[in-house]
């Protein structure tokens, strides 16, 4: 609406009280990107074999490599079966030695790790051999949480507000992510890592909101892409913390505990005014302005408050809006598929960090310091050459390069670490623009609900991506394959969206019309 632009240029567009709240909506995002990647560092796979001590009752005094010579199978490469174990019988030691095993079967009695190791998840919920796959469905399960919490989140902030919605994800992410180092079994740690996903997810859609409705129209891409920034920064520390902390229970609490520090947010973090006013919420609105206005060191005129009023009679927006009018139909179906193709390459390249060949420590730091330069040159790129151009060329890159990836011999590690860490820059300058994108092409009434719907699209695929990963046991492939022709196909339909640069955000649902074709505001935006 035009009366809550020109006050939002009175009272400054990104003035001292917008950079203190961007500083403030950036701290949960550092603190995200542990519970994104952390448990990749907490099953880091240990050397093992089956549980054999059934052997000491008649032989007591062999040695452990005596042991495993008499109850464990080789394989073809000469080195002790991991999964299997030859099957116990009721023989003397001496009847053993003469005749030997031969009947195997899968491990009976657990497995046995290096005692010097300090306790990972592997190890202690024994994810190895058949149950490994219950990491994978762990992540996947972690990924339904994002789903879901973009989903519920989304709706609610809308329904109640950003600041209330935001205030719930962050007292649920400190309470159940403190909660998932104290577990005693792996399907209560899978469960709690759901409700940590559901908080993680809110707090990164609700963010867009308020960091794009509190800033004039210049300063939008800027304002998302500095809070992203501390997302760049927390996946690079994610490398450091993990490194240093071997002990996953303990590296649950350090990637944690930190959220608790936030909850002082009760007392400052405040509510959008441009969905008060739509919400008609107006003497809220004015004291909120009038605070940020002070805070600036601006003063708002009596009369331009006077004349803050939503532009039509107040009326929430719904769902199916998002269906039913025919330029939100558009706009709502190709976003959701530019968020899939942005999810499945990005959590496909992340999540196996583990196989491309290298340290995954440096990898993981590789990974997080190239997010840095992706997020900060969509300040500028999206500026230069608009939403549209950038988006689709970002995810036809980042799609080429995981293509890329397939054809290159296994034994390059090196190369395939340097093109998966392109592949990362490419995919998430994707999904940065695809935030910024979508909070302009959704009117503040269902600006949550359609990013929401959006981002349970991306997690759609971040629920696929960990099982697409062991696909690669039939060829090595199919991941990467899968990873980069979605986002390839996208990329074209990206083509019909409208351009949303400099054009002011959209209230209300209004007419079939796209963003483009709307009246755009004054020069002084």
């Amino acid at each position: 609406m035009a009366e809550f632009g020109d006050l939002l240029s009175a009272l400054g567009e990104y003035g001292l009280y917008q950079k203190l709240l961007m500083l403030l909506l950036a701290l949960p995002l550092l603190l995200n990107p542990f519970q994104m990647v952390g448990q990749v560092f907490m099953v880091v796979e240990e050397p093992h074999h089956c549980d054999t001590s059934w052997i000491r009752a008649v032989g007591p005094n062999l040695t452990e490599e005596e042991q495993l010579n008499l109850t464990v199978p080789r394989g073809a490469d000469g080195e002790f079966e991991q999964c299997s174990m030859y099957s116990p019988v009721d023989w003397d030691l001496d009847s053993i030695l003469a005749y030997g095993l031969n009947d195997t079967e899968k491990c009976i009695n657990g497995w046995v790790y290096p005692s010097e190791q300090p306790p990972s998840l592997l190890t202690e919920f024994d994810l190895v051999c058949d149950r490994a796959v219950l990491n994978d469905i762990s992540q996947s399960i972690y990924m339904a949480g994002l789903l879901v919490g973009a989903t519920l989140f989304g709706m609610l902030s809308d329904r109640i507000g950003r600041r209330p919605a935001f205030l719930i994800c962050i007292l649920i992410q400190a309470v159940f992510g403190l909660a998932a180092a104290f577990v005693p079994h792996i399907y209560l740690f899978m469960a709690i890592r759901f409700v940590v996903g559901a908080a993680v997810s809110g707090i990164m859609v609700i963010v867009v909101s308020l960091a794009t409705e509190w800033v004039g129209i210049s300063h939008r891409t800027k304002a998302l892409m500095i809070t992203h920034t501390a997302f760049a920064i927390g996946q690079m520390s994610v490398a450091g913390l993990s490194y240093g902390i071997r002990n996953w229970r303990l590296l649950e609490i350090a990637g944690s505990a930190p959220m608790f520090a936030l909850f002082f947010y009760f007392w400052v973090i405040p509510e959008s005014p441009r969905w008060l006013v739509t919400k008609g919420r107006i003497e809220e609105a004015k004291k909120v302005l009038q605070k940020a206005a002070a805070t600036n060191k601006r003063s708002l005129p009596p009369e331009l408050l006077e004349q803050l009023k939503p532009e039509k009679q107040v009326k929430s927006g719904s769902f199916l809006d998002l269906f039913r009018k025919k330029h939100l139909q558009k706009v709502t179906l190709i976003m959701s598929c530019a968020w899939f193709a942005d999810s499945i390459a990005y959590y496909g390249l992340s999540l196996s960090v583990t196989d491309f060949g290298l340290n995954i420590y440096l990898t993981q730091l590789a990974f997080g310091a190239v997010e840095l330069p992706a997020r900060i040159s969509c300040i500028f790129l999206l500026e230069w050459f608009g939403r549209k151009k950038v988006q689709s060329v970002f995810l036809l890159l980042s799609g080429l390069l995981c293509l890329i990836l397939t054809g290159i011999p296994e034994e390059q590690s090196l190369v395939i670490t340097v093109l998966a860490v392109i592949g990362k820059l490419t995919s998430t300058a994707a999904f940065s623009t695809s935030y910024v994108y979508s909070a302009e092409l959704f009117p503040t009434i269902l600006r949550q609900t359609g990013v929401g719907l959006c981002s349970t699209m991306a997690r759609v695929a971040g629920i696929l991506a960990p099982l697409i990963i062991p696909l690669d046991q039939y060829h090595r492939a199919i991941p990467m394959a899968i990873f980069g022709s979605i986002p390839v196909l996208v990329a074209l339909l990206c083509i019909l969206l409208p351009e949303t640069r400099g054009i002011e955000l959209a209230d209300d649902t209004g007419n079939d019309q796209p963003p483009e074709e709307e009246q755009k505001t004054d020069e002084s935006f």
